[in-house]
């Protein structure tokens, strides 16, 4: 006759116990920083709010301040700005000697600055030969859906001595991997697609803005755009200093994320009427 053996409290506390040592364990796991399969949104910006050179100082660091070409050749001030400064003091800009201006005017596929506006029209207004520029995540949709996205939204272009020509800013991820999850081969193919479709659509090969580090890591220092886009370069030092391979010059340098009225400044790369040139193409 079988007989039934009621379990005591103290051998369910017994059986009980790897389980509940075990749920602890991976409790505290999860709670770690970085910890595998630990999603912490907090650690990403929000989409849409990337802006030229964010990532400079973390990963080139800074130097110096001035932005010295260490030649006699003349520089020309300008600024860029994104919807990160809201409407800005294009007067006291003006006054302080800026004479060009890059405007953001979109992000991926799905973003539009909301600040557009004031800040395009604000530069012309005041006298500014201006621009505008989209940056560029690779990882969202190809480079030729993102051109066409930069071009429908304030990034086209016209021959007349005030529009500055679009510019690819393609710099390292602040949502995530530096390279976007691309091979230097995936990345070059990337680049391509994104100016031949600009090209296509306005007549113009579009700038390019990159850090000589992040173009070499990404890129594998790829040579070809340097006959056909001019550089538009980022080093937050007192020296210019090595240059991306496949361009001899610079055509500008954004220097600084820490100058007056508006942190982004910038050197073109000869004398006004050389912006006047690049506006006409």
């Amino acid at each position: 006759m079988l007989v039934h053996r009621s379990t005591t409290p103290a051998a369910r506390r017994r059986h009980l116990a790897p389980a509940a040592a075990l749920l602890a364990a991976l409790a505290l796991l999860l709670a770690l920083p970085g910890a595998a399969g630990a999603a912490d949104s907090s650690a990403f910006p929000e989409r849409g709010t990337a802006r030229m050179g964010q990532g400079v100082i973390a990963h080139d660091g800074q130097g110096g301040s001035g932005g010295s070409t260490g030649t006699a050749a003349v520089q020309t001030e300008g600024v860029d700005v994104s919807g990160h400064q809201g409407d800005v003091a294009w007067p006291a800009l003006w006054s302080s000697g800026v004479r060009w201006a890059y405007v953001k005017a979109t992000e991926g596929t799905y973003y539009k600055n909301t600040y557009f506006t004031q800040q395009y029209t604000g530069s012309y207004d005041v006298g500014m030969i201006r621009g505008t520029y989209h940056f560029a995540t690779p990882d969202t949709t190809s480079g030729a859906a993102q051109a066409n996205h930069f071009v429908d939204n304030g990034g086209g272009w016209s021959r007349d001595g005030r529009t500055l020509p679009g510019v690819l800013d393609i710099e390292w991820n602040p949502y995530g991997a530096q390279c976007y999850g691309k091979t230097q081969a995936g990345m070059v193919a990337w680049i391509r697609d994104f100016v031949n479709t600009y090209k296509a659509r306005t007549g113009r090969d579009p700038v390019i803005y990159t850090a000589t580090s992040w173009w070499k890591d990404c890129t594998g220092n790829n040579a070809g755009f340097g006959a056909t886009n001019p550089l538009w370069v980022a080093r937050y030092n007192t020296t210019v200093g090595e240059l991306p391979a496949g361009w001899g010059y610079y055509t500008m340098w954004q220097y600084t994320s820490s100058g007056p009225t508006v942190g982004d400044h910038n050197h073109f790369n000869g004398a006004p009427d050389r912006v006047v040139a690049l506006a006409n193409g």
